[in-house]
């Protein structure tokens, strides 16, 4: 049996996912057992494109909120808080404090970024 070496750990976002697996179907023509249903999920839940994710991070990025990491930023584009109590929600996982000023920009920059479809 093989030994697989983990060359490179970092965060991926649903919407990097999609991609992904999109890749690797057309790649083997054919997902997996766990990659079919890891694909239906990601398409039920993933609202924004590709383009809008990669906007949305560069732009949380450059608001430099002080211990903000790239898992928290990833998080936050993964499920898109529209308010700061939702923001509140998907942060207190993470042992990370935020000022409300700085929640208030993220929810401000998620907002504009993506906005509500009606």
């Amino acid at each position: 049996m093989t030994k697989p070496e983990i060359l490179e750990k970092k965060p991926l976002s649903l919407v990097e996912l999609k991609a992904a697996l999109r890749s690797v179907k057309r790649r083997n023509e054919e997902l997996s057992f766990r990659g079919g249903k890891t694909e239906e999920y990601v398409n039920q839940v993933v609202k924004i494109t590709q383009k809008q994710a990669n906007d949305l991070k560069k732009r949380i990025a450059a608001l430099e909120i002080p211990r903000l990491k790239e898992e928290q930023i990833t998080k936050i584009i993964d499920l898109l808080p529209r308010s700061v109590a939702e923001l509140k929600i998907v942060l207190q996982g993470y042992t990370l404090t935020v000022t409300n000023d700085n929640m208030k920009k993220i929810v401000g920059v998620v907002n504009e970024a993506v906005p509500v479809k009606k």
